[in-house]
């Protein structure tokens, strides 16, 4: 359900006046350095991992590597910031970290108790308790607007 109203959400955003103005209002290093919020938030899914609360498909022990897309954001937004790169760079990068999403978005439907990809003792239930229906419901969607953002700000 959440994908089915979320992602129409961020597309909408992402094209509306409120993401015109944030594309003509904020340098493509901030939009990059935004999504540095990746990696504390993968270093917190790492900790419910090794506590039981989450199963290790979903942390960066199991197959979700987001935690790169956090950590290299800083140092790109830091490079355009110093007009080095480019919007070569910020491509790629923006390539890099979507794909990075992708794959823990499609991981973490996978772990859903109607696909079960991982077994019955890996679902992926926590989400839907609090404070973890954040994750789907802001974060997620926030470094969905981020890469739609960062896009078209590039082609615009």
């Amino acid at each position: 359900m959440l994908p089915a109203v979320g992602f129409p959400l961020a597309v909408a955003l992402t094209w509306s006046r409120f993401g015109t103005r944030l594309i003509e209002g904020l340098p493509l290093a901030a939009l990059v350095g935004l999504q540095s919020f990746r990696f504390p938030l993968e270093l917190l899914m790492h900790r419910a991992y090794v506590e039981g609360v989450m199963p290790v498909q979903m942390s960066y022990s199991g197959r979700n590597f987001d935690i790169l897309a956090g950590l290299t954001a800083i140092p790109v937004a830091w490079a355009l910031h110093r007009g080095i790169g480019g919007r070569r760079l910020a491509l790629a990068w923006n390539i890099f970290g979507a794909v990075l999403l992708i794959n823990i978005i499609a991981v973490a439907a996978a772990a859903t108790p109607v696909i079960a990809a991982f077994g019955p003792d890996n679902l992926n239930t926590f989400v839907a308790y609090p404070p973890f229906v954040w994750l789907p419901a802001v974060l997620v969607l926030t470094a969905v607007t981020g890469h739609l953002l960062i896009t078209r700000a590039l082609y615009n």
